[in-house]
């Protein structure tokens, strides 16, 4: 279903989402629309090769689910099994009836093993999407699995057949990797009494990813291997506050953090900046990426040769030229103004005039409106190489994303049919990309704080606690969503020593917010991410 700009930004945050947005809004359905409970089969093993860099990998995928507690107390009495343990309170007070049951979450994952090696000398990598609302499809079809969506170029994809090759740049070759579907996602599903209270929110969804990886690792015997978490966009967010649980909640140290087009301070969201008027941040943070966009488009009175130096020459614009002219509010004089909008102009290719009329202020969806509409065209929000026929020649803002529409067939149909013919799961289940939120809402408190959400705190913590903890932050100049410079501004002002800024290091493709959807860009991601996890477990040692 399409849906418009304004209900993506209301729906749950789904200006955030590596998961498009009409695969994350859903009408609002009551319970008995869910696709039915069945019992989770047994995982299955499946056994696969893939060449990388001239290495043939022999592999073992496990395709399963593993139940997770609503509390730490629920779930230390159920079995590996998702039952609870005979003689616990959990079995003791069991009503007559599973939907009166304490909630509970099965969880849908698909592991990959490297044949013959060993746990304690094998990295292990768990990765998640975003949203929040988004099952794990996205990293799992496009980026380090050894398999891999074949998406060339910008342009909208034909229709089915679509192409599943082998992945040259599956992270196979340095270490084993688990992607892992959010409750209520995948196959997996919501299980007792009142679940989407108990799973569904900041805090309660990074306490069930942390018994997923506990479980996990207890189920394959992984507790001395080093550990890896790998999140994009809301997955983000979610493991800054999962790292922390885990560290200093279950003292479980993690070797390193890997984050895919971050987003930590909701507050610097560029697609409803209006929203929140006096916080002129988002508009700042935002700026390299419209010019970026602009400069990949050749809208720009003059284009640079290089898109790197360029926008090393708009970053200093932003927080120093552009950030006066907006802090100064009603007080910014009219020249300065004009000034500010004309090198808007020559950084963004948006006529100054319209710069005047939005008092310097544009948002991300009348960006994308704004920088093709002669040409009848609607720039991509996710990655802004992208662009589609407008639907609205009239409208304010952008009313779609081309950038999901291109894609997203190919993602969902090609898992599809790969988890039932190659992993041989699924079989009669509903695999469900987005989760059916109907009449629930995502709790965005977090530590009990209605404030605007900011887990800056979560990451920060766990670095102060574990000195030796490694971040690796990724993200793509022509994404608009979770915009490179904003995540780059966040880290920068974690709340942490000076000395521990050197445990964190930047990377930036010429890709949007899944980066893995150009070929040279998951090319990069491969090689320094494989690099990351070789230097931190080095460091080890």
């Amino acid at each position: 279903m399409r849906v418009s700009r304004a209900f993506q930004v209301a729906a749950i945050a789904a200006s955030l989402l590596s998961v498009p947005a009409f695969l994350i809004a859903q009408d609002d359905k009551s319970k008995s629309d869910k696709p039915a409970d069945k019992p989770a089969p047994t995982e299955v093993t499946t056994t696969g090769t893939v060449s990388v860099g001239g290495q043939q990998i022999s592999y073992n995928s496990v395709a399963g689910t593993i139940t997770v507690g609503a509390t730490d107390a629920d779930d230390a009495q159920l079995g590996l099994d998702g039952k609870p343990e005979p003689g616990s309170q959990l079995a003791l007070n069991a009503p007559e009836k599973p939907k009166d049951a304490q909630p509970t979450a099965r969880m849908f994952y698909v592991a990959y093993f490297k044949k013959d090696a060993k746990a304690e000398d094998r990295p292990i990598t768990f990765l998640y999407n975003g949203g929040p609302g988004s099952a794990t499809v996205w990293l799992h079809m496009g980026s380090l699995g050894p398999k891999h969506v074949a998406t060339p170029g910008d342009q909208h994809l034909p229709a089915a057949p679509y192409k599943l090759a082998d992945n040259p740049y599956t992270l196979l070759d340095t270490s084993d990797l688990v992607f892992i579907d959010m409750p209520g996602t995948g196959f997996g599903r919501l299980l007792g009494k009142d679940p989407e209270k108990a799973f569904w929110g900041i805090d309660e969804d990074g306490n069930a990813f942390a018994r997923f990886i506990q479980r996990f690792i207890t189920k394959y015997n992984r507790w001395n291997s080093p550990k890896f978490i790998f999140g994009e966009s809301y997955g983000t967010t979610r493991s800054s506050v999962l790292v922390d649980i885990l560290e200093n909640g279950h003292s479980l140290d993690i070797n390193g953090v890997i984050l895919l087009s971050q987003i930590f301070n909701f507050t610097t969201d560029i697609d409803m900046p209006s929203a929140n008027p006096g916080v002129d941040l988002p508009y700042v943070l935002g700026l390299p990426t419209y010019a970026a966009t602009a400069w990949y488009h050749k809208k720009l009175p003059q284009q640079p040769a290089a898109i790197e130096p360029f926008l090393k020459e708009v970053e200093e614009f932003a927080t120093g030229p552009y950030a006066h002219a907006l802090a100064l509010g009603t007080d910014v004089s009219a020249e300065e103004k004009q000034a500010v909008a004309e090198k808007l102009h020559s950084y963004t290719g948006i006529p100054a005039a319209y710069w005047i009329k939005a008092n310097l202020r544009v948002s991300g969806g009348q960006f994308e409106k704004a920088l093709q509409d002669d040409e009848n065209l609607t720039t991509g929000r996710l990655d802004t190489r992208f662009s589609g026929p407008s639907l609205n020649p009239l409208s304010e803002g952008a009313e779609y994303d081309p950038q999901s529409s291109a894609i997203s067939s190919a993602y969902v149909s090609l898992f599809n049919d790969y988890v039932r013919r190659d992993l041989k799961y699924g079989e009669g289940q509903t695999y469900l990309p987005s989760a059916l939120f109907g009449g629930a809402q995502w709790d965005f408190k977090h530590n009990g704080n209605p404030v605007s959400v900011n887990v800056a705190n979560d990451l920060a913590e766990a670095m102060k606690t574990n000195p030796r903890l490694k971040v690796m932050v990724n993200g793509g100049y022509y994404d608009l969503a979770t915009p490179f410079f904003a995540a780059q501004y966040e880290e920068k002002h974690l709340p942490i020593p000076q000395s521990l800024a050197k445990n964190i290091e930047y990377d930036w493709y010429e890709s949007g917010h899944m980066v893995y959807v150009n070929d040279e860009s998951l090319k990069q991601l491969h090689d320094r991410v494989a690099d990351f996890i070789r230097r931190t477990v080095a460091d080890t040692k």
